[in-house]
């Protein structure tokens, strides 16, 4: 590699508050959360007008998986046989080379600089690397595909 070599850090914005405390994989429609912004950084004014928006992007840290569990080529996703073998960057599993999550969910209310949030995959504890509000001309334009078994994967995730 040439320009990427370079070596990128990340210092949290936040934690995630409540919600569920342990790792697992589907019904995370009904998770409640706070994400708490860190109070050494920032004020309530860095989060001025982001209740005006229905849903927040989450980036956030998978801090819970170790290192040596990173998957840098292809699996099954959930170790299901029924489904294909597909590449790390072809999935959305926590595994992932940087462990980074991206999560879209329902802004219910901000005070002070806590942001209420429904529908959060990330747990207790997490790190929070940045917050984005989601806009429509962010979603996709064009026609959407994706294949049968990421469908049924999804089926009860939210």
């Amino acid at each position: 590699m040439t320009k990427g070599d370079a070596v990128v850090e990340c210092e949290p914005v936040g934690v995630v508050v409540g919600g569920r405390a342990e790792v697992a994989d589907d019904d995370w429609g009904r998770e409640a959360a706070v994400i708490r912004l860190d109070d050494r950084r920032f004020g309530p004014e860095a989060l001025y007008g982001l209740e005006d928006f229905s849903h927040v992007e989450v980036v956030y840290h998978f801090d819970r998986v170790p290192v040596e569990k990173i998957e840098t080529g292809a699996r099954r996703p959930r170790g299901n046989p029924d489904w294909p073998l597909v590449g790390i960057f072809a999935q959305r599993g926590k595994s992932r080379p940087n462990r980074l999550g991206v999560s879209r969910c329902r802004v219910v209310k901000v005070d002070g600089l806590d942001v209420h949030v429904e529908g959060l995959d990330a747990v207790d504890g997490t790190p929070v690397l940045d917050l984005k509000p989601y806009m429509d001309e962010f979603g996709p334009r064009g026609e959407r595909r994706q294949p049968q078994w990421a469908t049924a994967l999804m089926r009860d995730y939210y």
